[in-house]
C-alpha cells in the first residue's frame, strides 16, 4: 500500500498544515518509507516471541502496603510549642 500525493494533500488539508510541492513531494516519499518498512516488520515470524513491554526485566520495587501502629498522641502533641485540647495550636491564618 502506497500513498498518493492526493492523500498527502488531503491530510495536510485536515491538519491545516500549509505544505508546498516539495514538501508534499518528499513527505509521500518519507510516509511511503515508512509503511514499506512496517510492512517489513509485519513480514516476521514472532509467535515464539513473549510479548513485552520493556526490553528489560523490571519488577515492582514498591513493598506492600501494610497498616504499622502509628505513634502515641500524648507523645506527639509533647512536642508542640503550644497545644489545646490534645491538638497543635497554630496561629489563624485567616
Amino acid at each position: 500500500m502506497a500513498l498518493t500525493k492526493a492523500e498527502v494533500e488531503h491530510v495536510a488539508m485536515l491538519a491545516r498544515l500549509q505544505l508546498s510541492e516539495a514538501d508534499v513531494q518528499r513527505y509521500t516519499t518519507q510516509l511511503n518509507a515508512i509503511l514499506d518498512y512496517a510492512q517489513r516488520l509485519q513480514a516476521l515470524d514472532t509467535k515464539d516471541v513473549p510479548p513485552t513491554a520493556h526490553v528489560f526485566p523490571l519488577h515492582n520495587v514498591m513493598r506492600d502496603d501494610r497498616i504499622d501502629p502509628s505513634m502515641d498522641r500524648e507523645k506527639i502533641v509533647a512536642n508542640a510549642p503550644e497545644e489545646e485540647e490534645g491538638f497543635f495550636r497554630v496561629p489563624r491564618i485567616v
